[in-house]
């Protein structure tokens, strides 16, 4: 768990900082900066969806990812966690003002799917190897210094998300192991990308992909090996 709650410290860190640079920003350098950033969550997402093997496993997941995300109604769910957070955080913040919660979902998104957060907890929780995850800890702490400018105190929340995910994967790492072979986190990571693409096409079109409700997506992978192995 050490990694993971390095990692934690650093996004939080990297937020309050970000929150504090966020005041000197005109209205016109955040808008630059948040097109800035939906370019760079873009490519970070294409990135890690042209590495997949196995594209019609890609389509899957994400369709059976999908049934499975909106009947739970994930992103309503943590929509209505961000609002509850808002409400409790943020003083005499507009009504109807959803940026609390947009921060929240869309940095724990992009800071919870990827191979180093999977990788990184299994190394930490089995070998006691925090490398991978103090690298990702440093960027994700740059990070969230940019999205907390652009997307306010929401996106420290996300350290929230991140400490349950990659905990219980050190935690359940000799139960897990086994299962996560290369192909298994390979697709899981090619998955995550294109879950990351909605988000920067969310953030740059304004467009309403329902990228939370996908999230079981990047799981299919991790169940549709050993069964394929049972059956093929």
């Amino acid at each position: 768990m050490i990694g993971t709650l390095i990692n934690v410290a650093a996004i939080i860190a990297g937020s309050a900082l970000g929150l504090l640079l966020k005041r000197s920003f005109r209205k016109s350098i955040a808008d630059v900066v948040m097109q800035g950033l939906g370019l760079c969550v873009l490519l970070i997402g294409l990135t890690g969806a042209l590495k997949t093997e196995n594209v019609l496993l890609m389509i899957l997941s994400v369709v059976v990812g999908g049934v499975i995300g909106a009947w739970i109604g994930i992103g309503r769910r943590l929509n209505d966690l961000g609002a509850f957070a808002q409400r409790k955080l943020v003083r005499n913040a507009p009504a109807g003002d959803n940026t609390f919660a947009n921060g929240f979902v869309t940095a724990s998104l992009i800071f919870c799917v990827g191979a180093m957060a999977v990788v990184g907890a299994l190394d930490s929780g089995i070998r006691g190897d925090h490398s991978t995850l103090i690298a990702k800890s440093a960027l994700d702490g740059v990070a969230s210094v940019v999205f907390a400018s652009a997307l306010g105190p929401g996106v420290m929340l996300s350290a929230l998300p991140v400490l349950v995910y990659q905990g219980a994967i050190a935690i359940l790492g000799n139960v897990v192991a086994p299962m996560l072979s290369a192909a298994v986190v390979l697709e899981m990571s090619a998955v995550g990308g294109l879950l990351i693409i909605g988000v920067g096409l969310n953030m740059l079109l304004k467009a309403e992909i329902a990228v939370a409700d996908l999230l079981p997506a990047i799981f299919i992978p991790f169940l549709y090996y050993p069964l394929a192995g049972l059956f093929f």
